[in-house]
């Protein structure tokens, strides 16, 4: 049995240092104005913690973010955590349509994660890069899973995809 198995993570080095950048920009009129958190003003400190906190949760949800797939003899299975607990499984006898393409994640979808196509798209999981398993059901829903493994994700798609016995 022939199983494709991929684990994506935001680690993008320019994912960080935009966080970096927007938290230091964040920080400024704070540092500038470093009186009044001296002097104990409520709203500068309020305001100060709730900036502190907020880059921190958004830091963590960027750290926890996953896309997983799995692809095997019963279809494709993907998991986009933490936004899905469990797996979600396309038989292949619900496809009607499926092959690795090439795509521009910023013109297609809007960027990266969990996105909503244009013009017709359908729903994008994507973490990074521009290659994606681009899935056409019966019912001509669309959805593409990005991929940084599309040599091995196509050959495990064609081992066990045949549209001829799944129509």
């Amino acid at each position: 049995m022939k199983v494709f198995t991929e684990e994506q993570r935001f680690n993008q080095w320019w994912i960080y240092a935009t966080l970096i950048l927007a938290f230091i920009g964040a920080l400024i009129p704070f540092i500038l104005e470093k009186n009044k958190l001296n002097n104990g003003d409520k709203e500068s400190v309020t305001a100060l913690v709730i900036i502190i906190v907020t880059m921190g949760l958004i830091f963590i949800l960027i750290r926890t973010v996953k896309l997983t797939t799995k692809i095997n003899e019963i279809g494709i299975h993907y998991r986009f955590s933490p936004i899905q607990r469990n797996d979600k499984t396309i038989k292949w006898g619900e496809i009607k349509m499926c092959k690795v393409i090439k795509y521009n994640p910023i013109k297609d979808y809007g960027g990266y994660g969990w996105r909503i196509g244009f013009r017709g798209k359908g729903k994008a999981l994507n973490i990074r890069g521009n290659k994606g398993i681009q899935i056409i059901y019966k019912n001509n829903k669309k959805l593409l899973i990005g991929t940084q493994k599309p040599e091995l994700a196509d050959k495990t798609i064609t081992t066990y995809f045949n549209p001829i016995t799944t129509t």
